[in-house]
């Protein structure tokens, strides 16, 4: 494949929260990077992963879903994915399979409307409605603002995943890639596994808690054929740490066992993992705290 031919650039997945802006990612990518969850507000940063094929490589932005926000992490998040949209060549805005246009979704067209990028409407979790609803949804939202494309998908299943790749590439300067082939994500491996271990948390407690948790990695260390990891579910209350810890430490080894898997998949290596629990009352409010578990509010000017 000469270079000339060759195209690469980058596009951002935008959307409301819990539309299935991680789930898409991994599914395009092949390989898990961003934790999902049924709750609202699961992505914290912007991670970055990459897709590479003959054709061209795209870096995929996830960021954090755009809300109205209610403390500094809000404001964090929201900042971080609005300006996104500038510093990228192809917006996708990922929405679901509906006719009914609230006022988060409104918000976002308002914001897409100021970027010249080219946006691409992803309509996701068509695996949830009948086929011939997908065009009256189509033309709900083809009426609200000039799309570039307009992609069906199921990131669950990756139905229209191909279609989405190739509209992508369209949009995508010709030029060198910016990673090596073998390159998915420029995230620290300590970071992803922090993240592995706050989806099972996430997962695991449901309804009990809040998603006011964070993830902090103390140590890893490398022996022969096994990672020692200690890492500190970070809480707000001190009720919400017997919560986490569970009757005779019950929750904690279930959050535990269901995160050493992910993480020996990613680390490719078997690992003891252990975990500990801590109060640090409304770190998401604390500027400190939030740049001490990687969310540093200097990204989000």
């Amino acid at each position: 494949m000469e270079q000339t031919k060759y195209k690469a650039g980058f596009a951002t997945l935008i959307g409301r929260p819990n539309v299935g802006k991680s789930t898409l990612m991994n599914c395009l990518i092949g390989q898990k990077i961003a934790i999902t969850s049924n709750k609202p507000q699961t992505t914290r940063n912007r991670i970055q992963t990459v897709y590479t094929s003959e054709e061209g490589q795209i870096v995929f932005l996830d960021t954090p879903g755009i809300h109205k926000a209610k403390n500094k992490l809000g404001n964090y998040m929201v900042n971080v994915a609005e300006r996104t949209l500038a510093e990228v060549d192809v917006v996708l805005w990922l929405v679901e399979p509906t006719n009914y246009i609230g006022a988060g979704e409104q918000h976002i067209i308002e914001q897409l409307k100021k970027t010249k990028t080219p946006v691409i409407l992803v309509i996701n979790k068509i695996d949830t409605v009948k086929k011939e609803e997908i065009l009256l949804f189509i033309d709900t939202y083809r009426k609200q603002m000039d799309f570039a494309e307009i992609v069906p998908v199921s990131a669950l299943k990756g139905d229209g995943t191909a279609e989405l790749i190739s509209c992508i590439m369209k949009y995508l300067p010709y030029g060198q890639p910016f990673y090596d082939e073998d390159t998915v994500t420029d995230q620290p491996i300590r970071q992803i596994v922090a993240e592995l271990i706050r989806e099972k948390a996430l997962r695991c407690l449901e309804d009990e808690i809040p998603h006011g948790i964070a993830v902090t990695i103390e140590s890893m260390k490398y022996r022969k054929h096994i990672i020692d990891i200690e890492a500190t579910i970070i809480c707000e209350r001190d009720s919400h740490k017997g919560i986490i810890i569970g009757k005779q430490g019950q929750m904690l080894k279930k959050i535990g066992s269901q995160a050493r898997p992910d993480i020996e998949d990613l680390v490719e290596s078997q690992v003891n993992l252990k975990l500990w629990v801590k109060v640090k009352k409304d770190w998401r409010d604390s500027d400190f705290l939030l740049k001490n578990f990687g969310y540093n509010p200097k990204d989000s000017e």
